[in-house]
């Protein structure tokens, strides 16, 4: 199964929204919280190219995008291969 890295917040709609996607998909994933800790939200912008926003999902250390990559991705029935890696 493949290693997957959400940076979230834990007032973010859209993070629960990528959490249950994952969880529904059956992937075990890091949680990391970012709301109290500015060198995490530093190294979350690094590791994203620069964004700023919450969440920020990573599947085998690939930068997937936020929540609506994440379903975008569901959509085009390329999630689970990537899930399976």
């Amino acid at each position: 199964m493949a290693e997957v890295t959400i940076y979230s917040t834990k007032v973010c709609p859209y993070c629960v929204k990528a959490k249950q996607l994952l969880s529904a998909k059956g992937a075990a994933f890091k949680e990391i919280d970012i709301s109290q800790d500015p060198a995490l939200v530093e190294e979350v912008q690094t590791r994203s190219g620069g964004r700023k926003t919450v969440p920020q999902i990573f599947i085998n250390n690939k930068h997937i995008g936020g929540c609506d990559d994440l379903y975008a991705l569901d959509a085009a029935d390329q999630l689970d291969e990537l899930l399976k890696e």
